[in-house]
């Protein structure tokens, strides 16, 4: 199942300002209704950059034990001044550029998915910003996939969850890739989730055949 997010895609808009700590919010009380109501029972979550971090926050944060495993492709849990200049540049190029057009394609609503992300972001209360610690709480598997060239956020997120993480963590580094490995690199990336989810199929059949 693919959810968009309120105010992306074409699910209804959201109420903006974003607060800062929107992430954590959605984590806590958004995704919790969104699984029950689709009769969630057992399986991954698989997230993309702030859906990553989501995925990431819930898991260590909700005691959930359908979440078998986690997939988080271009998260992020602090921010960095790369990043932030990057997101700055964006923003250029949204309000003087063709981003705006070009996000119309995909969003019903392109300013409001836009302004949710880039305003909250550029805020300067966010430069503090820093949800790591969700990592200390994981208890699952998790594959990280990043591109390698990505312009917001640097390996440092991914040696973030591989030294902090208490469960295994797969990592895939994509070369030639930015912040979107589902769509640069897609063969690459399903593959990476494929196998790694029919690892853990593997392994879960081999602890209940044990037991």
């Amino acid at each position: 199942m693919a959810w968009s997010r309120a105010g992306y895609g074409q699910s209804d808009p959201a109420d903006l300002p974003r607060p800062l700590d929107y992430m954590t919010r959605e984590a806590q009380d958004v995704l919790p209704q969104g699984l029950d109501a689709i009769g969630f029972r057992e399986g991954v979550l698989l997230g993309h950059s702030d859906g990553a971090t989501i995925a990431a926050e819930y898991a260590g944060g909700v005691e959930d034990f359908r979440v078998r495993g986690l997939v988080l492709m271009a998260p992020h849990f602090f921010t960095e001044e790369p990043g932030l200049r990057e997101i700055a540049r964006a923003r250029e190029a949204f309000e003087t550029g063709d981003l705006r057009a070009r996000m119309a394609k995909y969003h019903r609503d392109p300013e409001v998915a836009f302004r949710g992300w880039n305003d909250a972001w550029l805020d300067p209360g966010f430069r503090a910003w820093n949800v790591a610690e969700c990592i200390d709480y994981l208890r699952i598997p998790a594959l990280a996939i990043q591109g390698r060239e990505d312009p917001y956020g640097t390996l440092a997120q991914i040696r973030e969850l591989e030294e902090r993480a208490y469960s295994p963590v797969d990592t895939v580094i994509l070369d030639e890739c930015r912040h979107a490995p589902h769509l640069e690199r897609p063969e690459a990336t399903l593959d990476a989730v494929a196998e790694f989810c029919a690892r853990l199929a593997r392994i879960e059949a081999a602890e209940v055949e044990t037991a």
